[in-house]
């Protein structure tokens, strides 16, 4: 499956992960591929598992608030936020501009 730039732009942006030269393309296409090979797998039939230990149960515990209410001082750590939610700085990579990208994908 081949990469387009606008892709490329996309996961930079979410994962905040530089693919700007050849070695970096050449390493999200051969992942891409690995993660293709699942849809090989026959999972007609395959029950979801409710966890992946075969031979135990896996005990849930209630969801019970037992300590906190402290929202209020853990924003004021929050260099910005919006209502009472942080708001994450972007990105700390600096992202080349589309065009140049489309020189390393052309070659891979």
């Amino acid at each position: 499956q081949a990469v387009t730039v606008e892709v490329l732009d996309h996961l930079e942006q979410l994962a905040l992960v530089d693919f700007r030269d050849a070695e970096g393309v050449e390493r999200l296409q051969k992942a891409i591929r690995f993660a293709d090979q699942l849809q090989e797998v026959n999972t007609d039939g395959v029950e979801p598992m409710d966890s992946v230990l075969e031979d135990r149960c896996l005990y849930l515990r209630e969801d019970d608030v037992t300590e906190g209410n402290c929202t209020t001082e853990l924003l004021k750590n929050a260099r910005e936020k919006v209502e009472e939610y942080f708001v994450a700085p972007p990105g700390n990579i600096p992202l080349p501009k589309l065009e140049e990208r489309e020189t390393f994908l052309k070659g891979s």
